[in-house]
């Protein structure tokens, strides 16, 4: 049991250790804390929204340029330090800060 409990423990840490986080200020004045998992396959990213109790977990999906992360009803695409969040068909761009 005990050695059960360690690997779990040491692969949560993994997984802890490849996740990378940024804030998000965007034009329409939504503030965006996003946890980035490791990309690949089954890359994620985790946001929560600053006026908004529940985080949104979206799968990361093909792109040609960027990271981009999608559900159909959520799309967050990040290149660089900009990203752009659409939700219910209206975008804006956000920034993290330098």
């Amino acid at each position: 049991m005990r050695f059960m409990i360690a690997c779990v423990a040491l692969i949560g840490s993994a997984n802890l250790a490849f996740a990378t986080a940024a804030t998000y200020r965007c034009a329409d004045g939504t503030v965006i804390r996003a946890t980035f998992s490791a990309p690949g396959p089954a890359g994620s990213v985790r946001l929560i929204f600053a006026k908004q109790a529940r985080p949104v977990t979206l799968p990361q999906v093909p792109s040609a340029d960027g990271g981009r992360y999608a559900d159909g009803a959520v799309e967050f695409w990040i290149k660089g330090n900009a990203a752009r969040l659409t939700r219910d068909g209206a975008a804006t761009e956000c920034r993290t800060p330098q």
